[in-house]
């Protein structure tokens, strides 16, 4: 068993006493403080604070339940076990210190084995109880942060739910319109054409054909019709790219990690985000600036990734709208080690920048400077713990307040 040691201040105004409470004390290991009066207690508690106090309570002065109030009333020092030492044996006296927050009492004359066995106890319950409540604490905090943890897990599973099944709805009516439109372009031809042959052979009409044609303006029509239905085409393919996006962003991450292109995460993460981009009656839009290096797929969990991509950049469109200025920028830019075993994402925004207190804790759980409501605290430190422990990689950030920031994102390129 490990010995039990600590720092005891012994509190008396009778030097025999002093002088026989220490040396025992002393010959258990303890390492002993002494002072002859509560003034002097309190003093030198000040300076040292004691893992145990031993309190005589006739003393000149003020006396020991008095030094044991103010020890009690101090938040500094509350917490200190305080046994009494008392010629007192009456009930009431008794009473009162442990009202005053006293954890026991030694009746005088006392004998050196009682002193040194309650002593021993009283440290080892204390140690006990503030390892307790430590070890509390700490399964408190880590309690909260799991469950904060897995909302936003769950908040970005279901977004990806659902924009997986906004992909899927999306894809059924754009391959009907996308087949047909084929159809519907062939067919027009062919009724222009018709009309054409109408025209070659019958090339005075009647009155009423004559007034119809001048009505539809037909040169015009015949001119412009491929061009609307090759204007559909190319809106068509549009969303076809938007839903290949959706789904990009919203794969799902199997047990083992996937060979998978930054390039593509990005790109999508930059897609869902895009209507945040745009201006508003707030502030001009925000220019992205993609600057991608040749990558080789790498070996990532692609999903969690792209929730990486999606926190950093949604952070960087705050920091841009939080500085109001008029030529908001953030730069996406991608390149290949030199060693070619990792690639670095750099996110760069113009905003507002953060000080170095900011800086050292931005990756912290819980840990935000947005508004109640607007922020939980979690997304750059879960993008931290998925980039670091999840891949073996590196975040890092450089930031000036007003300046702007700068993430840099290193994943190695095989897990």
């Amino acid at each position: 068993m490990t010995p039990i040691t600590g720092l005891i201040l012994i509190v008396d105004d009778t030097p025999t006493n002093l002088d026989v409470i220490s040396e025992a004390l002393s010959d258990a290991g303890f390492d002993v403080a002494i002072a002859t009066s509560g003034e002097r207690a309190l003093a030198q508690v000040k300076r040292r604070l004691p893992d145990l106090i031993l309190l005589d309570v006739m003393m000149p002065g003020i006396d020991g339940f008095e030094t044991c109030q103010q020890l009690k009333a101090n938040p500094h020092t509350c917490n200190i076990p305080i046994i009494f030492m008392t010629a007192l044996s009456d009930t009431d006296s008794k009473v009162r210190a442990l009202e005053l927050g006293a954890v026991d009492y030694i009746a005088k004359p006392f004998q050196e084995k009682e002193v040194l066995a309650r002593v021993k106890t009283h440290l080892q319950l204390s140690n006990l109880t503030n390892n307790l409540e430590e070890q509390v604490a700490n399964k408190t905090d880590e309690l909260q942060q799991k469950q904060l943890q897995l909302i936003q897990s769950e908040k970005m599973s279901a977004l990806g739910q659902l924009v997986a099944g906004i992909a899927h709805e999306i894809n059924n009516p754009i391959g009907f319109i996308s087949g047909n439109i084929i159809h519907a372009q062939e067919y027009i031809q062919d009724l222009l054409q018709l009309v054409n042959l109408y025209q070659q052979y019958y090339p005075e009409p009647v009155t009423q054909i004559q007034e119809k044609l001048r009505e539809v303006e037909l040169d015009y029509l015949q001119s412009d019709l491929p061009k609307l239905i090759e204007s559909m085409q190319t809106g068509i393919n549009r969303i076809k790219d938007i839903s290949n996006g959706l789904r990009t962003f919203s794969r799902n991450d199997s047990d083992r990690p996937i060979l998978f292109n930054i390039h593509d995460g990005l790109e999508s993460t930059i897609l869902i985000l895009k209507h945040r981009l745009k201006a508003s009656d707030h502030r001009p839009g925000i220019q992205i600036i993609q600057e991608f290096g040749q990558l080789p797929e790498i070996e990532c969990y692609a999903g969690q990734l792209n929730q990486v991509f999606m926190n950093i950049l949604a952070n960087a469109i705050d920091a841009v709208e939080e500085s109001q200025i008029n030529t908001g920028c953030i730069t996406v830019k991608t390149e290949l080690a030199e060693n070619q075993q990792e690639v670095f994402i750099r996110i760069t925004d113009n905003g507002v920048g953060m000080t170095e207190e900011v800086k050292q804790r931005i990756f912290d759980n819980l840990f935000t400077t947005k508004p109640v409501g607007k922020g939980t605290g979690l997304g750059l430190a879960i993008a931290y713990q998925i980039v670091v422990e999840k891949h073996n990689g590196v975040l890092d950030v450089n930031s000036y307040k007003g300046k702007g920031s700068e993430f840099i994102i290193r994943i190695p390129t095989t897990i």
